[in-house]
């Protein structure tokens, strides 16, 4: 089968991490995939913020931005329209970003399939944290771009709702949560190996993997930290933000900077290293539709939980069983309890790992979901979707 997909991607981050996973599992599969990025995307590194596109965003006034956002969607679409008839691709795959009507106009020039993956309801989250000039017009467009693609992919049961909620029929909408690579995550080093590569040998690690924003909540972490009866007990956070210059000082007005360690933007081939000499694993908060990646790293890696008891996080752990969930309130309580109970650590630790196996939770299985939606658009008449048969198509 061959996949054009496009993304509208301008920073490097996790978000980069599903796209390219997706895309691997999909070749691995025998598919080809054809990637159709900002011009300005193929040669940043990772970890890199939005470039110019952040600098525009600033520096103009917020209703221009927003139209000029739109007026990229549509040159977008014409672009990708020109790539799919030339290539002819058998299904176009969009990962949907606010203002992009960019699949729609592709679909409707090109006549193919469109499946469309959202990961936030992003009207919603823009007006939430950045704030917009023309929220009805986001609205509009975010719901004529759902409603219009041939399947939509979701994260969450959560978001399936408000997509629903939008006029998407349920029988349109697939959940597919965040998933991993298990070979490239069990190729990392023991336990014992990463806590002797960090240094941490003989310490109590609480662990964040992800970009720092003061929502995340580990200004709670550092009050545990200095109150708490555990010397041992230590803070490494992977990843940078706004919010880690605020953390740091933090720590330092606490006494506790010689516990706390900011790793700063890790590459990707190192995350399953330092996630590994995790004793607890740190989701203080979470968007309430959001399937964070980090999560299921952390499962398929064995660690103890410690997560929002909320209605997406509960769509993959269970309490006491494969993870500790604890209320708005209840951090510090949670923290006394793995702290002080390895043996429970472990029990969730491999319950977290059989829970992605049991559910499917990988790259991979992601990939046969976006093959059985091709089916399910007659795709399978048209082109075989066993690699072999792919293949002898492609060199045609």
């Amino acid at each position: 089968m061959r996949i054009l997909y496009h993304h509208r991607l301008a920073s490097k981050d996790g978000q980069l991490v599903h796209v390219e996973e997706l895309v691997r599992a999909l070749e691995r599969r025998g598919h080809e995939v054809r990637v159709l990025a900002p011009p300005l995307y193929e040669d940043r590194p990772f970890g890199a913020e939005g470039g110019i596109v952040d600098r525009l965003k600033r520096l103009l006034p917020a209703t221009l931005y927003e139209l000029l956002e739109l007026g990229y969607g549509f040159m977008a679409g014409l672009r990708l329209a020109v790539a799919a008839r030339r290539w002819r691709p058998d299904l176009l795959y969009e990962r949907y970003s606010l203002h992009t009507p960019t699949g729609l106009l592709a679909r409707a020039l090109a006549g193919v399939p469109l499946l469309l993956e959202i990961n936030a309801p992003l009207a919603e989250e823009r007006a939430r944290f950045d704030g917009l000039a023309l929220p009805r017009l986001a609205r509009a467009v975010e719901r004529a771009i759902w409603r219009h693609a041939d399947r939509v992919l979701v994260v969450t049961e959560v978001l399936a709702r408000r997509v629903e909620a939008a006029g998407v029929p349920a029988e349109r909408i697939t959940v597919t949560p965040n998933g991993v690579d298990l070979a490239r995550l069990d190729a990392a080093p023991s336990e014992a190996e990463a806590r002797r590569e960090l240094g941490l040998e003989g310490r109590l690690v609480l662990g964040f993997v992800g970009f720092v924003k003061a929502w995340h909540g580990l200004d709670a972490v550092l009050d545990w930290l200095a109150r708490a009866p555990f010397p041992d007990a230590f803070l490494l956070v992977a990843g940078d933000g706004p919010a880690r210059p605020e953390l740091a000082r933090r720590a330092k007005e606490l006494g506790i900077e010689e516990r706390v360690r900011f790793l700063g933007i890790v590459p990707r081939e190192r995350i399953a290293t330092v996630i590994r000499g995790f004793d607890i694993a740190l989701q203080p908060a979470v968007v309430d539709y959001a399937s964070p990646l980090k999560l299921v790293e952390y499962m398929a890696l064995g660690r103890a939980i410690l997560a929002p008891d909320s209605a997406n996080i509960r769509e993959v752990l269970r309490h006491g069983e494969s993870a500790w969930l604890v209320p708005p309130d209840g951090l510090h309580a949670g923290l006394d309890r793995l702290a002080r109970d390895p043996a429970l650590r472990a029990a969730l630790g491999r319950a977290a790992r059989a829970t992605v196996e049991a559910r499917g939770l990988t790259w991979d299985a992601n990939a046969r979901r976006v093959e059985e939606l091709a089916r399910t658009l007659g795709i399978a008449a048209a082109v075989s979707l066993d690699p072999a048969a792919s293949a002898r198509r492609g060199a045609r």
